[in-house]
């Protein structure tokens, strides 16, 4: 295998689709927030993304069958805008990895036609949150009043320390491509899984985007975690 192998699995026709990365992280905020979208949508998996930086090991489901590890895209229609949405259970192992691992994202992105992408994920505040606030960062000035009225908050030097795995290097490595790309980070304890904080980010991504998804399931999530 070579160090990153795309398999084609299905080929729709989207419009302008927009990149949504939710990969783990802080919380699992982002990879939440991305699977809860393709929970509720209709979505179709149209590519695997296989890699040598991901961990030597396979998933094995209900029936005892493994696959390789890998990441994958789905397309998503919504009645806002056509998604590309990008899920998986890990990141790269290396820095060279992920540099390496988000190009070729990219590229997948830029097959479909994107020109636009959101990085989803979480912003760790190191005690439990009451109210949950979403924290930006942008690629390029122009997104700023859209992301405003959207609810997005800018704080000087947040996230300390800057935004580090795929999630940052979709804004950098694609605000050099020509994306217009943007991070969510629904602030988070960093402690647990945190569906409050996943429901935060998307409700900012739905007033962005114009689609509407039930939050039904993640609340009784939130539920659970609380107990």
């Amino acid at each position: 295998m070579d160090d990153i192998d795309i398999e084609t699995v299905a080929d729709p026709d989207l419009e302008d689709p927009v990149l949504i990365e939710g990969l783990p992280g802080v919380g699992h905020v982002g990879k939440l927030a991305a699977e809860h979208l393709l929970e509720e949508c209709d979505s179709e998996l149209v590519r695997r993304v296989y890699a040598t930086e991901f961990p030597p090991q396979v998933n094995v489901d209900d029936d005892g069958v493994a696959s390789l590890t890998c990441a994958e895209f789905h397309a998503v229609e919504t009645e806002g805008a056509d998604l590309l949405v990008l899920t998986g259970d890990h990141q790269a192992a290396t820095n060279d990895g992920h540099y390496e691992l988000t190009s070729a994202f990219l590229d997948v992105a830029e097959s479909f036609g994107a020109e636009r992408a959101y990085a989803l994920g979480g912003v760790p505040t190191g005690e439990l949150v009451e109210e949950y606030t979403v924290l930006g960062a942008m690629s390029d000035e122009s997104m700023r009043e859209a992301l405003d009225d959207a609810g997005v908050e800018f704080r000087p030097d947040e996230p300390a320390g800057g935004i580090v795995g795929v999630s940052g290097l979709v804004l950098g490595l694609g605000g050099r491509r020509g994306f217009e790309a943007a991070c969510l980070m629904g602030e988070t304890s960093g402690y647990l899984v945190d569906p409050k904080s996943a429901r935060a980010v998307l409700e900012v991504l739905q007033d962005l985007l114009g689609f509407k998804v039930d939050f039904e399931s993640l609340e009784e999530r939130a539920e659970e975690m609380e107990e």
